[in-house]
């Protein structure tokens, strides 16, 4: 299996996962294919990956790159299929997430996420995470649990006050800036380490782990939160139901648990074109009663653009009775 080098530096091209295929004149291709694609030459940059994967068929980051001319660039969605299933064979782990594009495609069920590739994807993104969330794609995601929560307590005649809070899939730490004001203490949970060093920085955060979620709420004692976050998780989650139950056995009764969630118009979960998952109302309704909490709130809001036009979302709040 290759060995992890640090992303290969493109100018002007966004930063994105390498694996190195341990050959130069292989590593070296796919330099050169990416420097093509940065000045449009999509067919020369595939026949460059083609070559770096004849000379290392084991060439992960350099597969899954000519997956994504070919379904891009090139409308070749049988090449793009051979190409990601190239890319998932070479690397176990799927850090490039070619599971997922083949299960867009429809050439694979649809499985949940590698936590290796949210964990990857995030470590990438980490630099610029607030710049590119907040400032070109208008992320609200905390606002809107803020206002759900205060919301939600009003109409369930308890304060908007929390000891101990969670908060799953942390990131830089943007729901602890928004709850500070109103929770004593706030512990983060993510899969990307980038992403926590961030976190720390903000000071908010009594405890930060890297962990996937289910197994951080697994290792919290029960009915020992007043309540939990999650702010543009279930994205990322194909099924929600573990982390349901996990929550709901950590939750003290009385509390609250808050999240975002994309949504479409049909039954239960799909994969969206943007590789997130999108729940339906009635989907999320039923797994939620499945574990014993009950909706408080659910409201159709955005907490996101994309194409500069707001995602279908949810916001809601369910409580432990």
């Amino acid at each position: 299996m290759p060995n992890e080098s640090p992303p290969v530096p493109v100018p002007s091209m966004p930063t994105r996962l390498f694996l190195t295929s341990g050959n130069v004149l292989a590593d070296r291709r796919y330099d050169f294919a990416r420097d093509l694609l940065l000045r449009g030459d999509s067919a020369a940059a595939a026949e460059l990956l083609e070559q770096a994967v004849e000379l290392e068929s084991g060439f992960a980051s350099a597969w899954f790159t000519l997956g994504e001319i070919r379904e891009d660039q090139l409308g070749d969605r049988a090449g793009a299929i051979a190409a990601y299933q190239h890319a998932r064979a070479a690397d176990p782990q799927d850090r490039h997430g070619a599971r997922l594009r083949l299960s867009r495609l429809g050439a694979a069920d649809l499985d949940p996420m590698s936590p290796a590739y949210v964990g990857a994807l995030f470590d990438q993104y980490a630099p610029r995470f607030e710049k590119s969330l907040v400032g070109d794609l208008g992320y609200r995601g905390p606002a809107l649990l803020l206002e759900a929560i205060q919301d939600a307590a009003r109409t369930l005649g308890r304060p908007a006050r929390f000891a101990r809070a969670l908060d799953l899939g942390c990131g830089t730490g943007l729901a602890g800036r928004a709850f500070a004001p109103i929770v004593d203490e706030i512990i983060g949970f993510d899969l990307s380490a980038q992403m926590i060093e961030r976190c720390r920085a903000t000071r908010l955060y009594t405890r930060l782990v890297v962990t996937d979620l289910v197994a951080g709420l697994a290792g919290e004692p029960p009915a020992s939160a007043n309540l939990i976050l999650a702010a543009d998780v279930l994205v990322y989650m194909r099924d929600v139901g573990p982390m349901l139950r996990e929550v709901a056995r950590v939750l003290m009764p009385g509390s609250l648990f808050a999240f975002t969630a994309e949504t479409h118009d049909g039954d239960g979960v799909v994969l969206t074109e943007g590789l997130r998952f999108a729940q339906s109302g009635a989907y999320l309704k039923g797994e939620i009663a499945d574990v014993g909490l009950s909706v408080a709130l659910l409201d159709n809001a955005s907490a996101r653009n994309e194409h500069d036009r707001p995602l279908p979302g949810l916001v809601v709040v369910a409580t432990k009775s």
